[in-house]
């Protein structure tokens, strides 16, 4: 039976669902960020000690800017509001992407909540925000000063002392990687789903958990 370490989710649809309700596609972001905290806690349970959330691709930055400003908006709120259930939950928090191009505000909350919850040990939540995974890798290759190799340059990626996905799981119908995690996704067994976002339950999780314990990963091998 396959060991699982680490589920990756690139949370698409949330838009197209606020649309289909007839509420605009900030609504579907609201309702994204539900289906996230119902996630968080159903990974607790199953004992997942890491998942990572495509929050927010460097790509998105070509959105319309009231849609961006209210992400950003749902970002502060949520951890304004919910940081004490989060540690108290025992979630460790951690960024990949660049904040720095975020208001001061907004980075500020970001960097308070690394902090506060670097010693919780529950789980890892990873949140991919103002990410690139093209980008990831080019900056780590500047950064490896030691001989190039895998090892070397595996040290300066966000996931560095991690184990890299095992599970990725998309929602939303479109069969593709949308520039998240390249390097780290080489061998990780990909789930693509039509559900949009907000309709991504606990049960749809235990099913693709339960496919891939049974699924023969080879690593090259036979």
């Amino acid at each position: 039976m396959n060991r699982l370490n680490h589920i990756a989710f690139i949370m698409d649809g949330n838009g197209r669902w606020g649309k289909k309700k007839g509420k605009g596609r900030n609504f579907g972001h609201l309702k994204g960020v539900e289906t996230v905290k119902k996630i968080v806690k159903a990974s607790i349970k199953l004992n997942i000690p890491i998942i990572t959330f495509y929050v927010f691709s460097s790509e998105n930055w070509k959105r319309p800017k009231h849609e961006k400003n209210y992400l950003f908006n749902l970002i502060k709120i949520y951890f304004l509001k919910e940081i004490k259930s989060i540690i108290n939950q025992g979630i460790k928090i951690n960024i990949f992407g660049e904040i720095n191009k975020f208001s001061p505000g907004l980075k500020s909350i970001l960097k308070q909540t690394i902090k506060v919850t670097h010693k919780n040990k529950k789980i890892i939540v990873n949140l991919a925000i103002n990410y690139g995974a093209k980008e990831e890798i080019l900056q780590a290759l500047k950064k490896t000063k030691k001989k190039l190799t895998v090892s070397n340059f595996e040290k300066n990626l966000y996931t560095k002392k991690m184990p890299y996905p095992d599970i990725l799981i998309r929602t939303g119908g479109y069969r593709r990687l949308s520039n998240f995690l390249l390097w780290q996704m080489a061998y990780t067994e990909l789930f693509f789903l039509q559900k949009l976002w907000p309709d991504f339950k606990d049960i749809d999780l235990h099913k693709i958990i339960k496919k891939y314990k049974k699924v023969k990963r080879n690593f090259g091998n036979i």
